[in-house]
């Protein structure tokens, strides 16, 4: 699976800019998700499974900075200001509301798209969730992925590498539903070359793991023609 087969949330109030951004990421094979405020790329972040976001701060309404500090609560995905703003003080508060990288406008297409890949890089080899420690339905699931230990009604369980991170991307965005591709590209990599169905050996095996009855599942849920979320809200 190509590796720039990601959602890009891309959010700009400048219509021109906006354009010239979503035309490169696409003729790259991304599926760009434009915005033109605050308000609207919050929506977007919350409907779609966005890999990375590329925030203009200087917006009117809700600002990217306030954009950038509503998404890192919830998600560790890569954030790339676009920025006017020259002023160091500036571009300090940007990283420290949780932005990775920032480019300055007016920027070079080939720059941006070598930072794009580098975060995406960084995202893909640090898969987490925000919150490294969950407890969910009262304690009988627990997950620490910082300790890299889970367990199930208090008692250890062990988890393959592969079954790890489909957890870890089910967790990491709760109510989000993943397609087989989404979770082969996370859970097996770029190279895995077989078939769509395999992701459901790893689900299936996880569900014997971690559920109370793996044929009526409470955690990893199937969402029919399309794939899977987790329902441990």
């Amino acid at each position: 699976m190509p590796r720039n087969s990601k959602n890009i949330l891309a959010v700009d109030d400048e219509p021109k800019i906006l354009e010239v951004v979503c035309s490169l990421l696409e003729s790259l094979g991304f599926q760009v998700f434009p915005a033109e405020n605050g308000a609207k790329a919050l929506e977007i972040f919350d409907r779609e499974n966005i890999a990375l976001v590329l925030l203009d701060l200087m917006m009117p309404g809700i600002s990217g900075e306030e954009v950038c500090a509503a998404i890192r609560k919830k998600s560790r995905v890569p954030i790339i200001m676009l920025t006017a703003k020259i002023e160091e003080e500036n571009l300090i508060e940007g990283l420290r509301l949780g932005a990775d990288d920032y480019v300055r406008k007016p920027f070079s297409l080939k720059e941006l798209g070598a930072r794009m890949d580098a975060a995406l890089r960084r995202a893909s080899d640090d898969l987490v969730p925000l919150v490294v420690k969950n407890s969910f339905r009262n304690g009988d699931l627990t997950v620490d992925f910082e300790k890299d230990t889970i367990k199930k009604k208090g008692r250890p369980i062990s988890l393959t590498p592969s079954e790890t991170k489909v957890l870890a991307a089910l967790i990491k965005y709760p109510g989000k539903v993943f397609t087989r591709p989404e979770l082969i590209e996370i859970a097996l990599g770029d190279e895995f070359d077989g078939y769509e169905r395999a992701i459901d050996n790893h689900v299936k095996n996880l569900r014997q793991k971690i559920e109370d009855d793996s044929k009526n599942p409470e955690y990893i849920l199937t969402v029919h023609g399309i794939g899977y979320r987790f329902g441990g809200e």
